[in-house]
């Protein structure tokens, strides 16, 4: 039997909104034998019937175990149906170039990876979009740096669910998403299984893959509710620096205005100049984060939002609970500065398939 290289899996919980563009994006895939098997996450909308319009396996998600998150038990419950080589975790809300999973694994063989993630390329729309997603990823850069995840030599690990490419012997080798069943930041902690395991891990970002993660501000509270205050240590330390660094551009652009117009040019000056360099190293910074100059432009404005989002999840994580597409999470973490330390470097017994075998 000729089995296909890569199994695609694309869970997918009430998603009308987008798996259609994501599937278009993927059943045209050039140059790499493969299938497709979307996994209907017990959706209440059209997505069982918008993945079945498709040339692709529509499977239902295992039941939910307790305890589980529902996309590791979705991501599960694929792998589970999948017969590829490697195994490309991908979200509902991706969109993939013609060439999309050619060039991950081309590369993933490359450089001899056990697992290869990107950090897709992010679309926006609206303000509060443009204003807050571009601090946020210009922080991911700068907190899980490629090169160390990449280096064998550092303990750091990252990885991004919405393009996670993974050999099956090393996803077997870990058990898979039920050895972090219960983790929120899932894909991380995955990476991190991983490399402990001793197979390379090659993350960095790509335009190969593109996505609009959140539509609007609701979506995005809650979304970095679940997410933000396990994604940076210390949590309410960098709120604070980053409300900090908006105060101290705004004051120095208020303060240069006001004694401008007492006709004090030299404090002027000197306002405009501390405001100037304090700016400049906030673009430095967001440019990382590669959004486009519109985006830019309105990231300033996004350096309050980021505090306010990121106090709200470790207040949220702190209370031990937070929810996402109608499920609540309880969160184990009774402080989160201790769950972050945990996915970049402690050893954790997770990570062990021996002591976290789960049957369905």
């Amino acid at each position: 039997m000729n089995y296909p290289e890569i199994s695609v899996i694309v869970p997918a919980r009430n998603e009308e909104a987008c798996l259609g563009e994501c599937l278009r994006s993927l059943v045209g895939q050039l140059g790499v034998n493969y299938e497709i098997i979307v996994v209907d996450d017990d959706s209440s909308d059209r997505t069982r019937a918008i993945a079945e319009s498709f040339p692709v396996r529509v499977v239902a998600a295992d039941r939910l175990p307790p305890g589980w998150s529902g996309k590791c038990n979705a991501a599960w419950s694929g792998a589970q149906q999948a017969k590829g080589k490697w195994l490309l975790f991908t979200d509902a809300d991706t969109k993939h170039t013609p060439h999309s999973i050619a060039a991950g694994l081309r590369e993933a063989k490359r450089c001899d990876a056990g697992l290869l993630s990107y950090s897709p390329r992010q679309e926006v729309s609206g303000f509060w979009e443009r204003a807050l997603m571009p601090v946020v990823f210009a922080q991911l850069a700068a907190t899980y740096s490629p090169k160390d995840v990449c280096d064998p030599q550092s303990s750091a690990a990252a990885a991004n669910g919405q393009y996670l490419l993974v050999r099956r012997d090393a996803y077997d080798a870990i058990g898979g998403h039920a050895t972090v069943a219960t983790a929120i930041l899932e894909d991380v902690e995955l990476a991190r299984c991983v490399k402990q395991a001793g197979y390379r891990l090659q993350f960095r970002w790509s335009d190969v893959v593109a996505t609009r993660m959140y539509r609007g501000f609701g979506q995005m509270w809650e979304g970095w509710t679940k997410n933000l205050a396990l994604l940076f240590p210390h949590p309410r330390k960098l709120a604070a620096t980053r409300m900090l660094e908006f105060c101290a551009i705004a004051g120095c652009l208020v303060l240069a205005a006001r004694k401008a117009s007492e006709g004090e040019v030299r404090a002027a000056a000197i306002g405009l100049m501390l405001a100037a360099g304090f700016w400049t190293a906030f673009l430095r910074r967001i440019q990382r984060a590669h959004f486009d100059a519109l985006s830019r432009a309105c990231a300033i404005f996004g350096l309050p939002m980021f505090a306010m989002f990121l106090l709200n999840s470790s207040i949220s994580h702190r209370r031990g609970s937070v929810s996402w597409k109608g499920r609540a999470y309880r969160s184990s973490q009774a402080g989160t500065d201790a769950a972050w330390k945990g996915i970049l470097s402690e050893p954790h017994s997770g990570c062990d398939p021996e002591k976290n075998s789960v049957t369905h």
